[in-house]
């Protein structure tokens, strides 16, 4: 199967792929049953890989990297490198919930407390009668629990594992044991979870499509957000100025 075309953005590797053509991607590798893992990179993620050598590696040895937020699209047309579209997390995550039920994959739900990934769980059986749940497990665990947990997944026979946990922890566990897994298919989905079992809310539609996602989540929880977004953010923006200013400058000047 072809790879998809890689870009490099501000020092990280992001695949340029619509919506639509990362989930034809992602049914393929199911059918051909093929180890694939799936990551999406927003802000605070390319801050860290630029940081990180290790979390860069992880990165770029997944198979898929989707760009999720308007900022990243915006600044790779502003650079030369237009990507086609933001593929969020959740909306990937809600497409191929649709896509199994309809092929008939079986998911397994990973990460979040309890309550909610219990809650998660009973909302997908009851939108999509046909899915199969392989099985489901909350994110707390402790490090002699780790090899059960491994265990949980491989012999619940999924096709999909969604793992809802923080970064990098999330990028380190999948990348650790992909191999043993089990399922074709994973991906990290972050805080998904706790929006589709309504602890937290997700943006509207118009803070969405002119990126201020951040500033809909700092209102919600400004005291643990606001290094986050305020700080990230501002280093992100000075990122973006110094590339740009650095790009004209090595642009021959027209005669």
């Amino acid at each position: 199967m072809t790879r998809p075309e890689r870009v490099d953005l501000l020092g990280c590797p992001i695949d340029n792929l619509s919506r639509a053509e990362t989930v034809d991607c992602i049914d393929r590798w199911i059918q051909d049953r093929r180890p694939c893992q799936h990551v999406v990179v927003n802000v605070d993620k390319l801050l860290k890989v630029r940081k990180d050598q290790a979390l860069y590696d992880i990165i770029a040895g997944c198979d898929i990297i989707n760009a999720d937020g308007m900022p990243l699209v915006w600044v790779s047309r502003w650079l030369g490198t237009p990507l086609k579209e933001r593929v969020t997390g959740i909306d990937l995550m809600e497409d191929l919930i649709a896509l199994a039920a309809q092929r008939g994959y079986a998911v397994f739900f990973l990460g979040a407390r309890q309550p909610v990934v219990e809650a998660v769980t009973e909302i997908y059986r009851t939108r999509f009668p046909a899915l199969r749940i392989a099985g489901h497990r909350n994110g707390y665990w402790t490090p002699e629990e780790e090899r059960e947990v491994v265990r949980q997944i491989k012999q619940s026979g999924a096709d999909i594992l969604f793992v809802a946990m923080g970064s990098p922890r999330k990028e380190i566990f999948l990348n650790q044991y992909r191999q043993e897994l089990g399922p074709p298919f994973v991906m990290g989905v972050g805080g998904s979870f706790d929006v589709v079992a309504g602890k937290t809310r997700r943006a509207p539609q118009w803070m969405q499509h002119w990126g201020l996602e951040w500033l809909f989540r700092f209102l919600q929880e400004p005291k643990r957000m606001w290094k986050r977004y305020l700080v990230g953010n501002t280093c992100f923006i000075g990122l973006v100025i110094r590339e740009l200013t650095v790009g004209r400058l090595r642009k021959p000047r027209a005669r």
